[in-house]
């Protein structure tokens, strides 16, 4: 098994990169044991399927810190790749839980995680500029000596507020005060991408799989992005599958989804301890 600061060397080197890696989303162990056998070079948590997994909706007042850490480590025990999780709005509106929340996750073996600007309060969804930037810059911080890379969010374009403008003086601010990964979801095209990364001298984290237009690897490789994350997408496409195969039984009284069913020995083997330090 590796250790920490081998899987943090691991993830730095891959922002070193002239070429964008595709970070997965795994939601629980059996999720992250399967994205490891398939070649992929580190994984990051979903706050969104991890909810899902427990009966919640994806909220700051549903989820605690406590739990999406015990998530993230049955994550860790689940693989030898380097995990990056989502780390919400840092559990606290105040710098403090936001440096508190990076010391917890590197305790517990990340070697990454995000921290975002929306406050979860739809009247006035996005903190105030100065509270944002004090909050990563405590973040930032926290993580000086740790084996730990910061991402910070601006999350104006997945509530509500499409300025492109704001977002990227955002993620300048975020890039001034520390941060080493600056990630804005829910931008509207290839060209606002683009212009994000022409703006910023750090790594570019872009979201694929929510709604909207597709790029691929290659695409936005070519825009300058150096990160690629699904989010809750792979989850949603798990559920997916369960909702089509529960409404064929349901409907029909058939089974016919059992075709695209992955086989139990193939199952078994992702399963297997052995494939903890498969890519180690």
């Amino acid at each position: 098994m590796s250790t920490q600061h081998e899987k943090y060397a691991r993830f730095k080197a891959l922002h070193d990169r002239d070429h964008a890696f595709v970070i997965p989303n795994a939601w629980d162990a059996g999720s992250a044991r399967i994205l490891s056998t398939l070649g992929f070079d580190a994984l990051a948590t979903t706050s969104a399927g991890y909810a899902f997994t427990k009966g919640k909706r994806d909220s700051f007042s549903a989820l605690s810190r406590d739990e999406l850490l015990a998530n993230a480590s049955e994550i860790l025990a689940a693989t030898d790749l380097p995990v990056s999780a989502d780390l919400e709005d840092g559990f606290g509106a105040d710098p403090e839980s936001c440096a508190e929340t990076v010391r917890l996750a590197t305790k517990i073996g990340l070697v990454g995680g995000t921290i975002e600007d929306a406050t979860g309060y739809p009247n006035a969804p996005i903190m105030d500029m100065a509270l944002a930037v004090d909050r990563i810059a405590a973040a930032a911080d926290a993580a000086r000596d740790l084996p730990f890379l910061l991402t910070a969010r601006a999350e104006n374009f997945i509530w509500g507020r499409p300025d492109l403008d704001d977002t990227i003086k955002r993620l300048q601010a975020f890039q001034n005060a520390g941060a080493d990964v600056l990630y804005a979801p829910g931008l509207p095209g290839i060209d606002a991408i683009r212009t994000v990364c022409d703006a910023l001298e750090k790594p570019v984290n872009v979201v694929m799989g929510l709604q909207g237009q597709s790029y691929s690897v290659s695409d936005l490789s070519e825009a300058g992005v150096t990160r690629i994350s699904v989010g809750g997408s792979f989850a949603r496409a798990a559920f997916g599958a369960l909702i089509r195969a529960a409404e064929e039984v349901k409907s029909h009284g058939t089974f016919t989804y059992a075709k695209d069913a992955v086989p139990d020995a193939e199952i078994a083997h992702m399963m297997s301890q052995e494939q903890v330090q498969k890519r180690s």
